[in-house]
């Protein structure tokens, strides 16, 4: 049998972060820990990361929701993941936290990345900011070794960011170097064609949520004459019941959808998404959405599960100053799991305090 134990923690962005919500200075999580109650130093860990104005199902009353889950869940000794479908955060928390359990160890499925063989594809982000930070930025991850990156784009002038565009084309061709885009919804209906037309120039891989997120028919239209392809995101999140999630896909037919355990229902949703892309022929690909490196690996751990060739979006645990260890690193652009290193010591003396 096992206990729960919940663990609220404060993480502090290095650098303020700049997102489509606003600029994030730090980011409230929880994590759920499971604990045998017969050998206590057999545990797994989960990390419930929402954030605010973004996931579904965060108000004030978030941490007496999932401690209510929690209680739930010690009670059956088992996860209702169907209770849990519109509390996607909650849920991604206690099914790595319980895989985690159960497997006794970081690598919570057996693949190449989680034996340390393999390193997983990952496309190297640039931050909202002004011009100049945004090409240092770009300059880095250049120099880091990156061969796609992701440009967020809606913070300065569109011709500015039409030059971030330029000044990488000037150096790789699209055979060298795929850019991504994400307007967050940030483009206004009446010129996003001629946006995307511009961005399509440059030889733009994808452009994730054009226009703002539910308004299904103008997205449809959208998807269905953009010169680029486009990606879904911020429209996938409270859409947690199979019957929706087709009906989502199947009107607005995207070229691609991102997915983030955290926003878009758990692992368990997630893998509901997946197997209705890919009957819809319709591309996917997994990203993290700013977990500490606990969330990092449980989802690296289960991307690892799928042979996806495209560059993941899995971040580089680097954003906080006071990060969880785990035996994640980032060598040119690949995500690599040291499975020699184990269980940190910091981390058992963190999940003991």
């Amino acid at each position: 049998m096992f206990h729960l134990k919940i663990i609220p923690y404060t993480l502090v962005f290095k650098r303020p972060a700049g997102t489509s919500r606003g600029v994030y200075t730090e980011h409230r999580v929880w994590y759920v820990v499971f604990r045998d109650t017969e050998a206590p130093s057999h545990y797994g860990v989960g990390e419930c990361a929402p954030l605010p104005d973004l996931s579904c199902e965060y108000d004030s009353h978030y941490a007496e929701t999932l401690a209510a889950f929690c209680r739930r869940t010690e009670e059956r000794q088992a996860i209702d993941a169907e209770a849990l479908r519109d509390y996607p955060s909650i849920l991604f928390g206690l099914e790595t936290a319980m895989q985690h359990y159960w497997q006794n160890r970081l690598q919570l499925w057996n693949t190449p990345f989680s034996r340390g063989e393999e390193g997983i594809p990952i496309n190297g982000l640039v931050w909202m900011e002004d011009y100049d930070g945004m090409l240092k930025q770009i300059q880095s991850l250049l120099g880091r070794g990156f061969r796609c990156i992701k440009l967020k784009i809606g913070a300065i002038d569109f011709e500015r960011e039409l030059d971030l565009l330029r000044f990488i084309r000037s150096r790789y061709t699209a055979q060298e170097m795929t850019l991504r885009v994400d307007a967050n919804g940030n483009f206004d209906d009446g010129d996003v064609t001629d946006k995307l037309h511009q961005l399509a120039v440059w030889g733009v891989h994808s452009i994730e949520q054009p226009i703002r997120a539910g308004q299904h028919d103008k997205m449809a239209a959208l998807c269905a004459s953009s010169p680029l392809p486009v990606a879904l995101d911020e429209e996938l999140i409270g859409i947690n019941h199979p019957a929706g999630k087709r009906k989502l896909l199947e009107t607005i037919r995207p070229h691609y959808i991102v997915l983030k355990p955290s926003l878009h229902g758990g692992i368990t949703g997630c893998a509901e998404w997946i197997r209705l892309a890919e009957e819809l022929n319709i591309g996917w690909w997994i990203t993290s959405a700013l977990e500490s490196n606990i969330g990092l690996n449980s989802i690296a751990q289960w991307c690892a599960t799928f042979d996806n060739p495209l560059p993941q979006g899995l971040g580089t645990g680097s954003l906080y100053t006071n990060n969880i260890p785990m035996p994640l690193t980032v060598r040119a652009d690949r995500l690599w799991f040291s499975p020699q290193k184990g269980i940190s010591d910091g981390l058992i003396s963190f999940l003991d305090e």
